[in-house]
């Protein structure tokens, strides 16, 4: 039999464990869950997780961790993000959430369980998938512009969605994630609910829309690959408008492999520096494609 705790333990923040990997990277404990700062790409640093790792933290390897968190800007960072987990693990334990077992067929397969967090709103796990389900009364509070038909809400993005509704029933690290979420999904939407203007670096869709929107007329690199013929090139193929499908033109630009970095949303080609290509290709079957 389970005990409810008491207020005070309720409220008692975790313990929070720092210590340096067998590695050398730093790496951290609250309850159940291990996080490290691991190298990245060019000097920069993320974090990673792992669940229920019994070993002690010293005698921890990158090979443990598997969860990716997000670039961290230093060690200072990594602590900072430790420790709003474990504020994150206090709040929710505080909010009461209570796991069942449950048999509902859900728009991702059977429910293998699931997690109440109040009357009418249902977080349930498939063996693929899984994402949020609410009562009839508690989805007409969604703001028509997010309120999905049936109330199914899956993990991935949406789930965000029930989180801004229902914020009372969510952490500060979830209301936070919640809101740069529909920021990033929605943005629409949220500038229609909260009568505001995202700005630009505010909104990964609308940013997106504005790339687009500026190089529509340009070429997008849609693939790319370390060319073998042509050493220190990277052989790309392009579309205008980094634009996908059967009937698109696609040309092949040489690019100096010193200057080919993807940005947020894809590599501009500048013909007048990049050559464009029509030797033999490192693309295994490559075949021109044309309007």
């Amino acid at each position: 039999m389970t005990f409810p705790q008491s207020e005070p333990d309720m409220m008692a923040l975790p313990e929070v464990r720092f210590a340096t990997s067998a590695e050398g990277f730093p790496v951290a404990r609250v309850g159940d869950t291990a996080f490290a700062m691991l190298p990245g790409r060019s000097d920069t640093h993320f974090l990673a997780t792992a669940w229920r790792v019994r070993r002690p933290l010293d005698e921890l390897i990158r090979n443990d961790f598997y969860g990716h968190g997000g670039v961290l800007a230093g060690e200072e960072a990594f602590r900072a993000k430790v420790h709003d987990q474990a504020e994150h693990a206090r709040e929710k334990r505080a909010l009461g959430r209570r796991e069942v077992r449950c048999h509902a067929n859900t728009p991702w397969g059977p429910s293998q369980g699931a997690t109440v967090f109040a009357e009418g709103v249902v977080c349930h796990s498939t063996a693929g998938h899984g994402g949020f389900h609410l009562s009839s009364d508690r989805n007409a509070k969604v703001d028509r512009r997010l309120r999905r038909p049936g109330g199914w809400y899956e993990e991935d993005a949406e789930w965000a969605i029930v989180a801004l509704t229902f914020p009372h029933l969510f952490t500060s690290f979830e209301r936070r994630s919640a809101e740069q979420t529909v920021k990033d999904s929605w943005p629409d939407a949220w500038e229609a609910i909260f009568e505001t203007l995202l700005e630009p670096g505010q909104s990964h869709e609308k940013d997106r829309r504005a790339f687009h929107a500026r190089h529509a007329d340009d070429w997008i690199a849609i693939s790319a690959i370390r060319s073998e013929q042509h050493d220190g090139f990277v052989e790309v193929i392009a579309t205008l408008g980094g634009e996908r499908g059967p009937k698109t033109e696609q040309r092949r630009f040489l690019v100096p492999a010193a200057e080919y970095e993807v940005g947020r949303f894809g590599f501009v080609v500048d013909p007048a520096r990049h050559d464009a290509y029509d030797g033999p290709s490192s693309f295994i079957g490559w075949r021109p494609s044309s309007p």
